[in-house]
């Protein structure tokens, strides 16, 4: 039996631990920070098998080394061009990585990183397909270009725009309600914005996380999945006027999108 949980670390991380209870074994996503992996672990009675790495960032990755010094047996599958040198197991878009009955797909992803890439499996988990996409999509936002160009943040986000819509959308931070603010902010009259920001603040006032999200309402609420939506267009193309812009090509209208998230 297959089960997933999200393990909070630093100030809004969330690492991902995927458990096959019958075996023991568990694969981690994105640890950065050992202490929170490790404390879990051991109350959940699993032995850590799979470290997946979606990009090189230290919150992603900082916790790799002690996890690893502590089960040295452990796999750490992560991007082959990549700065942080600790993966074992390099692959590149297109590889595939399989973990006890399931097969990931990586997806090259790059915009937040040019290293970026997400792990994407049809199997079922939680009675969903499963992405876990790093700081590439968040539920209503996406990530900072910190390496990448807004035409290479967009592609990337189109490939998983074009995911089966009931998969889930296992990104790494809790940025919900601060991405709803932005959101809301152009698109203020969106009333199931509206209605997603209320369910959200709920969850988050009993504590619960507020993702995964489901990609099918991603794409129907998030601005980042909407460079092509009139309304959303309609709002960037006020934005660049004010901003002396262009907005000449869905490239245009995606980096002006993430302008306003920048400055906002």
């Amino acid at each position: 039996m297959l089960t997933i949980s999200a393990i909070p670390a630093f100030s809004d991380n969330y690492i991902w631990c995927l458990a096959d209870t019958d075996t023991g074994k568990a694969l981690i996503v994105d640890p950065g920070q050992a202490k929170p992996v490790q404390e879990y672990l051991a109350a959940q009675g699993l032995t850590l098998d799979t470290i997946l790495v979606t990009h090189h960032h230290p919150d992603h990755v900082g916790g790799i080394k002690a996890l690893v010094q502590e089960t040295p047996d452990c796999r750490v599958t992560g991007p082959a061009e990549s700065p942080f040198k600790g993966s074992t197991n390099l692959v590149h878009p297109g590889d595939e990585v399989i973990w006890e009955n399931i097969t990931f797909k990586v997806m090259g992803v790059p915009g937040h990183t040019l290293d970026h890439i997400a792990f994407f499996t049809d199997t079922e988990i939680s009675g969903r397909p499963a992405v876990f996409c790093g700081d590439t999509l968040f539920a209503i936002g996406c990530g900072r270009l910190f390496e990448g160009t807004p035409s290479q943040m967009m592609e990337s986000l189109r490939s998983l725009r074009e995911l089966p819509g009931n998969t889930a959308v296992y990104c790494a931070h809790e940025y919900t309600l601060a991405n709803l603010r932005f959101a809301r902010s152009w698109l203020p009259n969106d009333r199931k914005l509206e209605a997603f920001e209320r369910q959200c603040e709920d969850k988050r006032q009993s504590g619960e996380p507020t993702v995964p999200s489901i990609l099918e309402n991603e794409k129907q609420l998030n601005p980042f999945l909407r460079w092509d939506d009139p309304l959303v267009v309609g709002a960037a193309k006020q934005y660049c006027a004010e901003q002396g812009l262009p907005a000449n090509s869905d490239s245009d209208i995606f980096a002006a999108i993430r302008h306003g998230k920048d400055n906002f």
